[in-house]
């Protein structure tokens, strides 16, 4: 009896030791994979981050060099028109660009789900297609076509006999960059819905018909309640963008002088400031508020987001 109760034992203990071995390989391994990224991720997001933050509460003057200032940029700063100016602009352009951008892409979306559209392959392609162009180049190409001196703007202006047609005036400046950039993402954005709509289960479609719901009682029964997470995506993206507005208006600046300032944008402000002005410090500022603020809006839009897709 003995001999035959201490075996499982003898057997269990000579079991435990390989057991932790394999469960610590298996850590580790895990860490093989997710090292890599994790190194990557804190040398090219977390250190600047911090080092951005470590200089805005620096300020360099001509007597003492540069000297610890506390808070003293974070208060210039919410007192500089300049920068509250630039932010009302990209602030008026995500409230009025992107719910008519969105809502292009998502006509343009369930266009091509309802299979009543014909070629909807080409008409796909033809939408996403300004996304797939190099940035620089679409606007150059806008910009050709907006300049006051040469393009099609001034080619009607000709015509015409009058300058009508002025897309950089200060009167229509944020109506051409909101058109550009509304060209650009309608084919991505239309992207991200199509396939939230290329999801939705064959089921719904054959429950719906059998109860004899049509056309648009099924796009507001069963299409629209499955895009609310991906128009949350798309939205969070558009508010990430249009705060992060700088390749439009620091391209065209040449084209649009006197209008598109050097402190047009908040992120065009910062730019000036560090590589013109050579002011890193209160650069610096302007980037970790812009930041800051962009992170509250576009966690707030997505948790208001997701809430209402939970109920």
């Amino acid at each position: 009896m003995s001999a035959t109760a201490t075996e499982p034992t003898l057997v269990s203990a000579r079991k435990a030791p390989s057991a932790d071995i394999r469960r610590q390989k298996r850590n580790w391994s895990g860490w093989i994979f997710t090292g890599p990224f994790a190194l990557v991720f804190v040398l090219v997001f977390i250190t600047p981050l911090v080092y951005a933050a470590y200089l805005s509460f620096f300020q360099t003057r001509l007597i003492g060099g540069t000297v610890f200032v506390g808070f003293d940029n974070y208060i210039a700063l919410f007192q500089d028109p300049a920068f509250w100016e630039g932010f009302q602009r990209v602030l008026l352009l995500l409230l009025i660009q992107v719910p008519i951008m969105l809502g292009l892409s998502m006509i343009a979306a369930l266009a091509i789900d309802s299979a009543r559209l014909y070629l909807t392959g080409l008409f796909r392609i033809v939408i996403f297609l300004p996304y797939a162009i190099p940035g620089v180049v679409a606007i150059l190409m806008w910009g050709f076509l907006y300049s006051n001196n040469f393009g099609l703007a001034a080619t009607i202006n000709d015509w015409i006999g009058s300058n009508v047609v002025l897309p950089f005036s200060p009167k229509w400046i944020m109506v051409s960059l909101g058109n550009i950039v509304t060209w650009q993402f309608v084919g991505y954005n239309m992207l991200i819905f199509y396939s939230a709509l290329k999801t939705i289960p064959t089921d719904l479609y054959e429950a719906a018909e059998i109860d004899g719901a049509r056309g648009w009682q099924v796009t507001r029964a069963i299409k629209l309640p499955a895009l609310r997470g991906s128009i949350v995506i798309a939205t969070v993206f558009s508010i990430i963008g249009s705060f992060q507005h700088f390749t439009e208006p620091s391209i065209l600046q040449p084209l649009a002088q006197g209008t598109i300032t050097s402190s047009f944008t908040p992120n065009l402000y910062a730019y000036t400031l560090a590589f013109q002005g050579r002011q890193f410090n209160y650069s610096a500022t302007v980037a970790i508020v812009m930041g800051i603020i962009t992170a509250i809006i576009a966690y707030v839009v997505q948790l208001r987001g997701t809430r209402k897709e939970d109920r």
